[in-house]
């Protein structure tokens, strides 16, 4: 009976401040393994390094949260992103004042993101397909149409929209980061703020008892995955713009970091819980795990060995939350 009592309050210790723990051990290890990594620079470049998953994770935390999921990430990042820089380059070479051609080169980006994630919300809640399946073809699609758009080659020569993702202010704040920050504060708002984010947590929590209490379980899955659509968008423009180029081949495997990062931060895959805090705190420790072995030179094929570690931690941690609660 005592061994029950002491592991429920253990693991609801660590529900409420493992996750910080975890980051704040990280931190001081990395601290002593290369001491230059609490410098001012590395930790401007660590935020602007882990801007684009961190903006993926906050549309994945949502899904996740409702019960949902995307696979398609990585692949409309690229697709969204190339379409951004190769619709800016096309419209200032043709004597487009550059604003005007920013504007609508990330608008560009995000309705394409909207429009693919609302097609997938669609078929989700229209045909009752599983998120995992319809995703994955999405994936399939958008990696495809990617190639399309831009013949199988990269993009160069995109101008000034690459201040964008290299940009920043007063030659210290990287406007990725001020971005970044701000999908942060609307993904907050909508969880604790508005309804739609009380419908969220229901939908994903009990299907059942939200639609008997009158929630619109179809309405709710489509707005979330619309939502995921714009973070994509956003992500897009801002991953193709650091690296000043459109690439098709690039951003694979981005979706299960910002899977992992919300699971890290306590998001449940069966649905109905998770935040905006946690899943930010498991972005920054991925982004930290991420730039440590970067600066001690890790190989990038043993970084996706350890990238693989990770997401099966998560995978266990997110199995042991759930049993706890069952």
């Amino acid at each position: 009976m005592e061994n029950n009592q002491t592991r429920e309050k253990l693991l609801s210790f660590y529900n409420k401040y493992g996750i910080i723990l975890i980051l704040a051990g990280l931190l001081v290890v990395c601290s002593v393994l290369a001491p230059v990594f609490l410098s001012k620079a590395n930790i401007i470049n660590l935020l602007s390094q882990i801007a684009v998953v961190t903006i993926l994770t906050c549309g994945i935390t949502l899904l996740i949260i409702a019960g949902q999921t995307d696979l398609s990430g990585g692949s409309i990042v690229a697709l969204t992103g190339c379409v951004c820089v190769g619709t800016f380059k096309s419209l200032s070479e043709g004597g487009m004042p550059d604003l005007a051609s920013g504007l609508l080169a990330v608008g560009a980006a995000v309705i394409i993101g909207m429009a693919v994630n609302l097609l997938s919300g669609f078929i989700v809640t229209k045909f009752r397909a599983p998120a995992f399946i319809v995703t994955l073809a999405m994936m399939q699609a958008g990696r495809g149409i990617c190639y399309i758009y831009t013949g199988g080659t990269p993009i160069y020569k995109i101008g000034s929209i690459v201040q964008l993702g290299q940009g920043r202010i007063k030659g210290i704040l990287p406007y990725s980061v001020l971005i970044m920050a701000g999908c942060i504060i609307v993904t907050w708002f909508i969880l604790k703020k508005m309804r739609l984010g009380r419908h969220i947590y229901a939908v994903g929590g009990n299907q059942e008892a939200a639609v008997a209490s009158g929630i619109s379980m179809q309405w709710t899955i489509m707005k979330t995955y619309l939502i995921h659509g714009f973070f994509v968008g956003m992500a897009g423009v801002l991953f193709m713009t650091r690296l000043n180029s459109g690439q098709p081949a690039e951003a694979v495997g981005l979706e299960f970091d910002a899977i992992t990062a919300a699971i890290i931060g306590g998001a449940s895959l069966s649905g109905g819980i998770g935040g905006v805090y946690g899943s930010i705190i498991g972005s920054i420790i991925i982004g930290v795990i991420t730039n440590i072995l970067t600066l001690k030179s890790v190989q990038s094929y043993y970084q996706m060995i350890i990238t693989g570690g990770i997401i099966v931690f998560a995978v266990i941690l997110d199995i042991v939350t759930k049993g706890k609660k069952d």
